[in-house]
């Protein structure tokens, strides 16, 4: 049971009556007794609230930015109209709307009732109950009860970074054109047997075309062309920070900056989400060229793993596989990484590891372990810069952005200095800014298949 604020403003109207009074306390005690009678036979007449059935139906997956559309089905059984408000709820970054709906339902009927969501974060969206609050004719009091109706939406990444994929196609289809890629020589494909000429390998001799063609031929082989890629995402304490500005594109619409209260901008995207945006396009990419792509998620335990995915289904199986994964605050285990890689990856590959280049991080964890990784696979390390320590170092103006600007500028060197130590491991590195970091991964992913080194 409720009182609603109709009740209040009578019993309000109903001191103003007693003051006036001959008789104030006789008075009183009458209007108490009347309002509290009129309560009761409002309560007695409202429509039952536990007796009522619900339904649901609607999306289960969005892309972080579309707008969804739940809708819950509200049957009545019993004797009484059930009118007054419905309450669903949602987490707030579910974006419901609206937040209470009005609820008019006539016994042995059914009403159906449609809320749309509008996520502002990735993940597992879910809704566990609804309330209701049913009023009485007099409007002085309801019926109150809550519901278990769980429907749950999973919000997958939106993959922004899609627009530079025709781009990178391109230039991919100039690579596999180029006369480079099929050269014969030394390889694992077969490409085409030749008589054999001084100087070639025996081992390449074909002994039983030889005796076919009653003369000694031999092999040729080329390149793999297709090899395996394995994408590995930090989810530790680093992945959580805020860079750069949240791109959600809402309704089709070209991202924007959004604002937060009082004028000042939201915060960004965590680095894991840039970080999921730009496997996003590799994998799209590395897909087109036939590559086998797989992808693990770490920090110290094993947060996702997917391999053996066809080429066609590639895309929808990882971002699924990403939507529930939340950075988690605590030190990656880097040696536990490591070898749950090597564990996973066999043969030769390369292994793209998103992370940060945290100085601290990187000392404690990743270094010392590192050359047990790069001498047996192709290891590229992508990182997203925050673009504040950029702008923060280039601005001089007072003694307090002087400061500032210094702090920046070592942050800046401390930087340059792990990448430089990466590279002399033979590690390949690509450290850009958000927006950038998809397209810059996309371009080394190239680069290497251009030099054969993929």
């Amino acid at each position: 049971m409720t009182l609603t604020g109709r009740a209040a403003l009578v019993a309000a109207a109903g001191i103003v009556a007693v003051l006036l009074a001959p008789a104030p306390g006789w008075a009183l005690l009458g209007w108490l007794l009347l309002l509290t009678a009129a309560i009761i036979v409002d309560l007695v007449l409202a429509g039952a609230v536990r007796p009522l059935r619900f339904h649901r139906s609607g999306d289960t997956l969005l892309r972080l930015g579309q707008q969804g559309r739940v809708e819950l089905i509200v049957e009545n059984p019993g004797s009484r109209r059930v009118k007054g408000r419905l309450r669903d709820a949602w987490p707030p970054s579910a974006g419901a709307g609206p937040r209470e709906l009005a609820l008019d339902v006539p016994s042995g009927e059914r009403r159906r009732l449609t809320l749309t969501l509008t996520p502002t974060r990735r993940g597992e969206r879910a809704s566990d109950s609804v309330t209701v609050r049913s009023l009485g004719p007099l409007g002085l009091a309801a019926r109150q009860g809550r519901h278990s109706v769980p429907w749950s939406v999973r919000v997958l990444p939106p993959f922004l970074s899609r627009k530079h994929l025709p781009a990178r196609l391109t230039k991919l289809r100039e690579l596999e054109g180029q006369h480079p890629a099929l050269v014969r020589g030394q390889g694992t494909e077969f490409d085409s047997l030749r008589e054999y000429v001084v100087g070639d390998d025996v081992r390449s001799i074909d002994w039983r075309a030889s005796a076919r063609r009653r003369d000694v031929v031999v092999r040729t082989w080329r390149p793999e062309r297709d090899r395996r890629v394995l994408i590995v995402l930090d989810t530790g304490r680093t992945s959580a920070g805020r860079v750069g500005r949240a791109p959600v594109p809402l309704a089709g619409e070209p991202p924007k900056s959004r604002r937060s209260g009082a004028g000042s901008p939201e915060p960004g995207w965590p680095r894991l989400d840039w970080s999921m945006d730009a496997a996003l396009l590799l994998a799209a990419l590395a897909a087109r060229a036939g590559d086998r792509v797989d992808f693990l998620a770490y920090d110290r335990t094993v947060r996702a793993w997917l391999s053996g995915a066809s080429r066609s289904e590639l895309m929808t199986t990882l971002v699924n596989t990403m939507a529930p994964i939340e950075a988690e605050l605590v030190e990656t285990d880097s040696p536990g990484m490591v070898a749950a890689i090597l564990a996973r990856a066999k043969r030769r590959c390369l292994v793209v590891l998103l992370t940060d280049l945290n100085a601290a991080a990187l000392d404690e964890g990743l270094m010392p372990v590192l050359p047990q990784l790069s001498s047996r696979h192709l290891v590229l390390v992508a990182a997203v810069s925050d673009p504040a320590v950029a702008a923060m170092a280039a601005r001089r103006g007072t003694a307090e952005e002087v400061y500032d600007a210094a702090a920046a500028e070592f942050t800046r060197m401390e930087r340059r200095g792990i990448v430089a130590r990466l590279r002399r491991n033979g590690v390949e590195v690509v450290d850009a800014p958000p927006e950038d970091i998809a397209p810059a991964l996309a371009d080394a992913y190239l680069a290497l298949k251009a030099a054969g080194r993929l």
